[in-house]
């Protein structure tokens, strides 16, 4: 990675930890940090340094972004640009082209929402941080999902064409019949959250010679390489994300927090003491802050925030 872009992230690092940022100067952040591929490279590499000193003991971790004062912020700058560049940069680059999506054809930064209408008719919601492409042809209406979450609401083929409309996933190719349908991809990979409220959804993983099932209305499944889990209920929690809403139920705390942590622009912690409450309720995706300060007024839980709140960790009161 270009020395020039690894010097500028550490100053913008340095600058957080030093002091904050103001409006103006958060503004000019992210105009610069959205310049390019190479910029945003660049900070989540910051951002993989943060996570690592995350876990270290903050006598150990915080000298190497504090600047006291007999040293210069430019002392400060050269020592953290050094420890980025010590990152594995091959891992990152490959991590940052595959989930960043920067090449898609439609795409949600951290904390936004965007629906569309596509040339068949058809309606597409992205969740935060998703990216898919879309690929009609003479044959096929084809939506190919590369990271996060969309909500599909399906509209017959124009002029009566009659092309299948499908969504690629990781594990598999999921053909509408007549739908309204989500579709929640794992971040690693892992598996596919698929729930099904009009219609109907066949799945055919890949290297199958048929379907696996066809998932009706009002069902649920999790779909992975190995094949389809049990048809469940699909529930109110699976498409709250849609209303801007996450709703839980009996959910742990890590999984409420890996989920808000989509949405906030920053990172996002949870101490290993509190991951496994139990957490019902429902929270607004919009304003994480709100949603973090619900959870500290209903459970045993704190918040406590660095960085003028871009780095937050959740632990025991």
């Amino acid at each position: 990675m270009d020395a020039h872009l690894l010097d500028e992230a550490a100053n913008w690092l340095v600058r957080l930890n030093d002091r904050g940022l103001t409006q103006a100067e958060h503004a000019a952040f992210e105009r610069w940090r959205h310049t390019s591929p190479a910029h945003e490279g660049a900070w989540l590499r910051a951002e993989l340094l943060m996570g690592k000193l995350a876990g270290m003991p903050s006598a150990l971790a915080m000298p190497a972004l504090d600047r006291s004062r007999r040293r210069s912020r430019r002392a400060a700058v050269t020592r953290v640009a050094v420890l980025l560049a010590a990152l594995p940069g091959g891992w990152m680059g490959w991590r940052v082209a595959q989930q960043q999506g920067w090449a898609a054809d439609l795409r949600t930064g951290t904390g936004e929402q965007r629906s569309v209408t596509l040339a068949d008719g058809s309606r597409l919601r992205l969740d935060t941080s998703s990216a898919v492409d879309i690929r009609f042809d003479a044959h096929q209406r084809l939506i190919h999902l590369r990271r996060g979450s969309i909500l599909v609401e399906t509209a017959p083929d124009p002029d009566g064409m009659d092309r299948p409309l499908l969504v690629a996933t990781v594990v598999g190719r999921l053909r509408a019949l007549g739908t309204r349908f989500s579709v929640q991809q794992d971040s690693e990979g892992r598996f596919v959250d698929l729930a099904v409220t009009q219609g109907a959804v066949e799945v055919t993983l890949y290297g199958a010679s048929r379907p696996e099932l066809v998932v009706p209305a009002g069902s649920s499944t999790r779909l992975t390489a190995r094949g389809a889990a049990a048809l469940k209920t699909a529930s109110a929690q699976q498409l709250a994300w849609a209303q801007g809403m996450l709703v839980a139920d009996a959910m742990p705390m890590a999984e409420v927090c890996a989920r808000l942590a989509r949405y906030h622009s920053g990172l996002l912690h949870c101490a290993p003491e509190v991951m496994a409450i139990k957490v019902s309720g429902a929270y607004p995706l919009a304003d994480t802050d709100r949603a973090l300060a619900m959870l500290a007024e209903t459970y045993a839980v704190s918040v406590h925030q660095r960085w003028r709140g871009y780095w937050i960790t959740v632990a025991a009161r």
